[in-house]
């Protein structure tokens, strides 16, 4: 399937640059308790691995954008997944727990795919439809961090904890090799001075608009992040489950994701993106408040708690590819700029909710903390919406 147009990429092309990124970051979650036993380190300082990857995203992710209306899609993408091969290496063959978060840094390269996957839609396609298209991108790229922890934990029992990351740096291999190909240059606003893309941030800044869509984007995904954060400790050290295990148990949230994606991609064009995010971040809370009161009546069963996440995924696979449209709409002649610095609010915004549920949750009592900030999270992300709906009101009145 291809995107209308001679000059578009495969829609597979562009899931497998966006893929990257979730990949290397829950691929390894399953090996995350024997990281911490080979460097000797303390279960904070490994969870170090997640956040510090998500907080490198957010920064990195200012540059990519701008990067991309200077100079291109093409060439910025295929230079940064070459730094992800060796930051990569880098973590393979890591003889300290700080050269290890040194390559999950620099590894937050791998960001650039789902940037500029989105800002290449943006260049392409306007509105609801780019809407529905980054939501079948969304959806085709899902299969990869879907099936990532499960193979993860099956390499892990089988060859180790590093070869998770081989599974990565082959897979990124693949891609370039396939961006290579089928990836032409879709920015036809390109030029300029470097720094002319970053005084477009100020423009993005006075737009409420863009800060409504990025706020859902961060408090929405924010949920899923502490899951991620948090869930594979409580997984291991409270409901004691082999990596393996725990891998198969990843598929709830990403099914959900999946089929999230798939609903966005059919009725977004209809329905309209605002309307979409409110179902899609409904639909977490629902999930988060029924886990609450169920795990609270059967305790140390895995599988409804983490059956339950299926909605986090269900609800974050139709809000943020609708909330990631309305980022990029908002000025389409420098979409790479607008996905970048939505990206980094939204990363970042994670990366806090990672590391307070990784940091702070007690691995004694069970879910009910973990619940906890996913739901105040997912609040935040309704009034958000509340507020770009209150925006769009406002903006008809007055035309």
């Amino acid at each position: 399937m291809n995107i209308s147009g001679s000059r578009a990429p495969s829609i597979i092309t562009l899931a497998m640059a966006a893929a990257i990124g979730p990949l290397a970051m829950n691929v390894f979650l399953p090996s995350l308790p024997d990281i911490t036993l080979y460097f000797e380190t303390s279960a904070a300082t490994a969870q170090l691995s997640v956040s510090l990857f998500l907080v490198s995203m957010a920064v990195l992710q200012l540059v990519f954008g701008p990067l991309s209306d200077k100079f291109g899609r093409r060439p910025v993408m295929l230079s940064l997944l070459c730094m992800m091969l060796l930051a990569t290496l880098l973590c393979i063959f890591a003889t300290s727990i700080e050269m290890f978060l040194a390559g999950r840094i620099l590894q937050a390269s791998a960001a650039v795919g789902i940037v500029l996957s989105r800002a290449v839609v943006r260049d392409l396609v306007s509105g609801n439809d780019a809407a529905s298209l980054i939501a079948y991108v969304t959806m085709a790229m899902t299969f990869a961090p879907m099936i990532g922890p499960t193979l993860g934990g099956m390499l892990h029992e089988n060859f180790g904890w590093q070869a998770s990351f081989w599974l990565v740096f082959t897979f990124t291999t693949v891609t370039i090799a396939v961006l290579w190909y089928d990836l032409n240059e879709t920015n036809r606003f390109r030029g300029g001075k470097f720094t002319d893309q970053f005084l477009s941030y100020p423009e993005l800044f006075a737009s409420k608009r863009f800060w409504g869509y990025s706020a859902t984007c961060a408090f929405s995904s924010g949920a899923y992040f502490a899951y991620l954060g948090g869930g594979s400790l409580l997984a291991i050290h409270y409901y004691e489950l082999r990596p393996t295990t725990f891998g198969y148990y990843f598929v709830f949230i990403a099914a959900g994701y999946l089929l999230g994606n798939f609903l966005a991609g059919r009725f977004s064009s209809t329905i309209g993106i605002d309307r979409m995010m409110m179902i899609g971040n409904l639909a977490v809370l629902t999930g988060l408040l029924a886990s609450l009161f169920i795990s609270s009546l059967f305790e140390k069963e895995a599988l409804t708690f983490f059956g339950l996440i299926f909605f986090v995924g269900l609800g974050n696979g139709i809000t943020l590819p609708n909330a990631n449209a309305g980022i990029v709409n908002v000025r389409p002649k420098i979409a790479g700029a607008a996905s970048g610095l939505g990206a980094t609010l939204q990363i970042g915004g994670g990366a806090i909710f990672a590391a307070i549920s990784g940091y702070y949750i007690d691995l004694e009592n069970g879910p009910a903390y973990l619940l906890g900030v996913m739901i105040f999270s997912i609040l935040c992300a309704i009034v958000s919406t509340l507020y770009v709906i209150h925006i769009a009101k406002l903006r008809q009145q007055e035309s």
